[in-house]
């Protein structure tokens, strides 16, 4: 079956059944490499959105000495007032917290990352059967996710 014709004829607007006469196969094969296809162009998309968050290099080291740099010195100022110091303070807290934050979801992005690539692996390893029956739950699944909507 040619990936770019069939690609080209879903994206035309023509459904599964026209589509599967056109190449001359069965609906449910045009069916099955429209998942295939759509799970592959997932991966690929998350991957890269997850490449381009953790390649940005945010040197964690480098940004809490700017940050430890920049509160000290506010600090040494403002030793003649302390309501305002104490609001300096508060502030600092508040930035540290959202470092925090980033970090930590930047370093869970790349666990998560890592866990596909091994579940990924690993279905590409299980036997037929398996790895339909997997792929299948998962199709049902993401079915399931998009019938939802939020409004």
């Amino acid at each position: 079956m040619n990936d770019t014709k069939l690609i080209r004829l879903i994206d035309g607007g023509s459904t599964q059944a026209e589509a599967a006469r056109e190449l001359g196969v069965s609906r449910q094969a045009v069916n099955q490499r429209i998942i295939e296809l759509r799970g592959r162009t997932t991966k690929v998309m998350a991957t890269k959105k997850i490449n381009q968050v953790v390649e940005q290099k945010l040197d964690a080291i480098e940004q809490l000495q700017k940050i430890n740099t920049e509160a000290n010195r506010l600090l040494d100022e403002l030793q003649q007032t302390p309501e305002l110091k104490l609001k300096v303070m508060a502030e600092i807290r508040g930035q540290l917290r959202l470092q925090l934050d980033i970090f930590s979801t930047l370093y869970d992005m790349q666990a998560v990352k890592e866990f596909q690539q091994e579940v990924l692996s690993a279905i590409g390893e299980a036997d037929k059967e398996t790895r339909d029956a997997i792929i299948d739950r998962l199709n049902q699944k993401r079915a399931i996710r998009k019938s939802i909507r939020f409004d």
